[in-house]
């Protein structure tokens, strides 16, 4: 399979997303069924983020042509990837890493995040029988030439024992924050509404944490978050609230919520589900410089950085934990 024919089976598999088709749709509504956090919502996001953002044929020609890759790769290489299942399809551009390259990808997909992306595949196996000697997953990676693993911080000493002799891309957490100047106007923190609570804050892109100048006026922000009031209905999500809302009430520590979210002045980047950290700040240019240096976050949202409303939706160059996975393919 050359490089055209890839582009032109990935164009057609972002036409599919987006369709109404039925066995698609089945597959949507078994892969909500199996995950309670993977509400049809938040898959139907992740599906158009994929299709319209990856899947579109002039952006790949765009990604294509920023490496010059060839037409045919003379020697592909079997690369292991081990999936995430935090967020619906979070591995796909992993494996659209893999398969553009022209190599072959051997996937230990997560049990959480399993239906969407062996759909996927099945369909293009079903227009194009070569997949299937492209594309294949297995419970366990053996044999693999290079590996790509994502995972926690935890997992990321267990890939480093297993995969650490072999060329490698180990993940471990990330997560995103933004900076607030106060001057937000209120379609900018209904954006940033997006960054807090979309997937349920489970994404390394979700933001976290915000830093706010002194004295800043919380009231507008809660406000704008209520659009998310609604996932307090959520009975995993509201568990989460609770139990929360009943440690700081426990310990007298001080938070601000609008049904759906508890705020707190915390230091870490990482919060519980259904919190949001925040920490006061004095010296802009200070805190932007120190935030660069920081390998845990992912993005951060803000004026001069991500625009609000657009740390979920990535281009096909913006790479997890910044490594250029396709320059670390080509150079295989």
């Amino acid at each position: 399979m050359n490089l055209q024919e890839r582009i032109n089976l990935l164009s057609r598999l972002g036409e599919y997303m987006l369709s109404e088709a039925e066995p698609w749709h089945e597959a949507k509504e078994k892969a909500a069924r199996e995950s309670s956090w993977f509400i049809p919502e938040f898959i139907e996001l992740a599906v158009k983020n994929i299709a319209e953002l990856f899947l579109e044929k002039g952006a790949l020609y765009t990604w294509v042509n920023h490496y010059k890759l060839e037409t045919a790769h003379p020697r592909p290489k079997v690369v292991g990837i081990v999936m995430a299942g935090n967020i619906p399809l979070v591995g796909f551009h992993d494996m659209l890493c893999v398969f553009i390259t022209g190599h072959i990808a051997h996937i230990k997909a997560s049990s959480k995040d399993e239906v969407l992306i062996k759909h996927i595949v099945s369909v293009l196996a079903s227009w194009d029988d070569e997949v299937n000697e492209l594309i294949s997953f297995s419970v366990m990676l053996k044999g693999c030439d290079a590996y790509i693993a994502t995972g926690s911080n935890n997992t990321a000493g267990y890939f480093e024992y297993y995969f650490g002799k072999y060329p490698n891309i180990i993940r471990t957490n990330r997560t995103s924050v933004a900076i607030l100047s106060g001057n937000e106007t209120t379609g900018e923190l209904d954006k940033l509404a997006d960054d807090v609570y979309q997937y349920f804050g489970l994404g390394c892109r979700n933001v976290t944490k915000l830093y706010v100048p002194a004295g800043y006026d919380f009231v507008p922000l809660l406000s704008a978050f209520k659009k998310y009031n609604y996932l307090a209905d959520h009975h995993k999500y509201k568990n989460n609230y609770d139990y929360n809302l009943s440690i700081h009430l426990l310990n007298k520590k001080y938070y601000m919520s609008n049904e759906s979210l508890l705020v707190v002045e915390d230091a870490p980047f990482f919060s519980p589900i259904s919190q949001l950290n925040y920490e006061f700040y004095t010296d802009l240019d200070k805190l932007t410089a120190s935030l660069k240096e920081k390998e845990e976050l992912q993005c951060i949202a803000g004026h001069g950085f991500t625009a609000f409303g657009q740390v979920q939706t990535p281009s096909l160059f913006d790479y997890a934990d910044g490594v250029d996975t396709v320059r670390f393919l080509t150079n295989l």
